[in-house]
């Protein structure tokens, strides 16, 4: 048998849920026999209780739950009663839901860049895009930083703006929920927070989920009521225009079980994003965390030169590891959102990155063997290279 035959080509999953459920175990299926037992399918006590639980694991003075992510970011913008004439900065390196939900409200997303060495908002674009949207008649209302990969934003400087400005700021923390800003957990940051249970983000449930955050009593009844048509007294007392966007009492109760072993899978994650950095730092460019940050690695991203990234998938599938780009456009390239203003001078470090990133299995489950054949295979590729 020669050497390359003796090579495991088994492919390693890059987000392993069926380890977590594992071990997880007969939790999850005892939760769901309670929920079809009681049958309250809908804002059922599953609800509430989860969101006590995730309130205090933040430390945020509220948590309401949520259809999903992208709802969460609508529901916070639904509040403020952001609408037409209205701007919203947003990084343009990041998911479209980031800036999707602006534009369903009819105000105007204006991207800014972000920084290469953490991919979060760069605070001077975000004063341009400020600029470039009163330039143009604008009122901005709001920042939305993002916690990209599950790295933190530089959460003080978009303050420090955003007061000087008379902005709101909703973090979306859709991959950073479970990190730390200078020993503070996302979620108890900015005027609002917004995160999403979608299956594969660090803490995720069976389907669609999400959350918003706030301090704010007022805002916290106003999204309440919004979640639900608008209600005020009760469901046939609307007193604004809401929407349908409740977390199942199903996914509640399998998040209750999956945020007991949450704060163990980010240690988990730590480790093995520690363990790559250490294989893979004098080959590729290896995501960096700040001093007084932390990160859930919500992905593992790395940069390489250009040109590389094509040919380094194809031998990393190969060799059965699985990759993933994160993201190949950034919204300013993308054809729904080319149109929307930009910062002044454009948006260099974005559309670099969308050629450098490419993004490695990551998930608390991920052995050390697996890892070493990650960063065996990506050595060697690209050490050919």
């Amino acid at each position: 048998m020669n050497e390359h035959a003796r090579v495991d080509s088994t492919p390693i999953p890059f987000v392993d849920l069926a380890a977590q459920r594992r071990r997880l175990g007969t939790r999850i299926d005892e939760a769901i026999a309670r929920v079809t037992t009681h049958c309250q399918f809908v804002m059922g006590p599953e609800v509430t209780a989860f969101e006590k639980q995730l309130a205090e694991f933040c430390g945020a003075r509220h948590a309401i739950s949520c259809a999903s992510g992208t709802d969460a970011l609508l529901l916070a913008l639904m509040a403020k009663e952001v609408g037409p004439g209205d701007a919203v900065i947003c990084p343009s390196f990041t998911f479209c839901a980031t800036a999707e939900v602006v534009v369903l409200l009819g105000a105007t997303p204006i991207f800014a860049d972000v920084e290469a060495e953490t991919f979060n908002l760069d605070i001077a674009s975000v004063e341009k895009a400020i600029a470039v949207a009163k330039k143009r008649g604008l009122k901005v209302r709001g920042i939305i930083p993002v916690d990209l990969f599950g790295l933190p934003a530089d959460h003080d400087s978009v303050a420090e703006v955003a007061e000087a400005e008379n902005l709101f700021v909703l973090d979306d923390a859709a991959q950073g929920f479970g990190a730390t800003y200078k020993n503070r957990k996302l979620g108890a940051i900015g005027d609002f927070s917004a995160t999403s249970f979608f299956p594969a983000k660090p803490l995720g449930c069976y389907g669609d989920g999400g959350a918003i955050f706030t301090n704010d009593d007022n805002m916290a009844a106003v999204i309440k009521s919004l979640r639900v048509h608008g209600q005020g007294a009760d469901k046939y007392d609307n007193v604004r225009i809401g929407m349908t966007g409740r977390l199942d009492t199903m996914q509640a109760a399998i998040l209750i079980e999956k945020l007991k072993i949450f704060p163990d899978e980010i240690e988990a994650r730590n480790r093995v994003a520690k363990r790559y950095a250490e294989g893979l730092k004098d080959v590729a460019t290896v995501p960096t965390v700040p001093d007084g940050y932390t990160s859930v690695w919500a992905q593992y991203t790395i940069r390489l030169k250009p040109g590389v990234r094509d040919g380094l998938a194809v031998s990393l599938k190969a060799a059965g590891v699985p990759t993933a780009i994160y993201y190949p456009k950034s919204l300013h390239q993308q054809t729904a959102y080319k149109h929307f203003p930009v910062a002044e001078g454009g948006l260099p470090v974005s559309e670099r990155l969308s050629d450098e990133v490419i993004s490695l299995p990551m998930h608390p489950y991920l052995e050390a063997a697996a890892q070493d054949r990650v960063i065996a295979a990506v050595r060697q590729t690209l050490a050919i290279k």
